[in-house]
C-alpha cells in the first residue's frame, strides 16, 4: 500500500496532456491555478524521450512550479513508459509519477490513482519500432506491452483492512457502464489487430471491476476522474460523479465530502 500525503488545500485533475508539460505548466499560469495538487489522468508523455530529457525539463519547469506554488502528480496512461511509474523512478519535489494503486491523501480527501489502458493504434506502433530496430536507429519505444491497467483487489482489501476511506479515484480509462463506449477510428483499426477488440474489453472490465470492489468494500464513492477518450462528458451514476476531462482540461476537485 503506498500513501502519499499532501499538505494543498485545493486538488485540480487534468486531462490527457500527450507530453506538453510546459503547455500544462503555462495553461495554470492562465487560469490563475496556484497553492494546488495537479494530478493528470495519464497519457502524460514519460518514456518517449531519454531521461536526462525529463530531468532537463524538470529543471525548467520547477522554479516555475515553486513560483505558483503548485505540484504536479502524473497518473500512468497507455502513452507513457509503466518503469516511470513505480514510485521511485520520476519522484521530484514539484512533479512525481505516482504508481499504480497509490492512495493520495490531501485535505480530507482519499484520492485512488490507477493508470493504464490499451493502444488502438499498437499494431502500426510495433511495426514502426520493429523498423527502426531493422535499420539499427536508436530510437525512443513508442508502445509498451505492459500498457493495460491490472485489476488488484487485494489492494483494495489492504486500504479496506487499514481503514482507509476512498472517495475519489483518477484512472485513465474507465468502467464499461461509462462514456465513451468506443474510441474514435477504431474499426479502422481492428482490421489491422484482431484480439485488439478483446483486450479493450478487458481494459474496460478492469476499472469496472475496481468499482465493483470499491464499492463492495464499503467505500463511499464520489467522485471518478478520467481521459484517454479525448472529450468531456458528466454522468452521475448511483451517486458517483464520472467526469471524462479531454486534453488538458482541467477540474477543481470540492474538498467539500458530501455525507451519505
Amino acid at each position: 500500500m503506498n500513501i502519499v500525503e499532501s499538505d494543498k488545500k485545493k486538488v485540480v485533475v487534468c486531462g490527457d496532456i500527450h507530453g506538453e508539460f510546459e503547455t500544462l505548466v503555462y495553461n495554470l499560469k492562465i487560469n490563475n491555478i496556484t497553492d494546488s495538487l495537479i494530478i493528470v489522468a495519464g497519457d502524460c508523455g514519460f518514456g518517449f524521450h531519454k531521461a536526462s530529457y525529463y530531468d532537463m525539463l524538470y529543471k525548467r519547469l520547477a522554479p516555475k512550479l515553486r513560483t505558483q506554488g503548485n505540484i504536479i502528480f502524473f497518473v500512468r496512461g497507455n502513452h507513457d513508459d509503466p518503469d516511470y511509474f513505480d514510485g521511485k523512478t520520476f519522484v521530484k519535489k514539484y512533479m512525481r509519477c505516482v504508481a499504480d494503486y497509490t492512495v493520495v491523501s490531501v485535505a480530507g480527501r482519499n484520492i485512488l490513482c490507477v493508470g493504464g489502458a490499451i493502444s488502438i493504434d499498437r499494431e502500426p506502433r510495433l511495426r514502426e519500432m520493429e523498423l527502426n530496430r531493422i535499420l539499427g536507429k536508436d530510437k525512443q519505444p513508442l508502445y509498451w506491452k505492459d500498457e493495460a491497467p491490472v485489476f488488484l483487489p487485494d489492494e483494495i482489501k489492504e486500504l479496506t483492512q487499514s481503514g482507509i476511506k476512498i472517495d475519489t479515484v483518477v484512472t485513465h480509462t474507465a468502467p464499461d457502464f461509462c462514456e465513451k463506449r468506443s474510441k474514435s477510428g477504431l474499426t479502422e483499426w481492428v482490421k489491422l489487430d484482431p484480439s485488439l477488440l478483446n483486450d479493450i474489453a478487458l481494459e474496460r472490465l478492469s476499472m469496472t471491476s475496481l468499482y465493483d470492489e470499491l464499492i463492495g468494500n464499503g467505500h463511499i464513492l464520489q467522485k471518478w476522474y478520467y481521459g484517454h477518450f479525448h472529450n468531456t462528458t458528466f454522468v452521475i451514476i448511483d451517486r458517483v460523479s464520472f467526469v471524462m476531462l479531454n486534453i488538458l482540461e482541467f477540474e477543481l476537485l470540492s474538498l467539500s465530502l458530501i455525507h451519505i
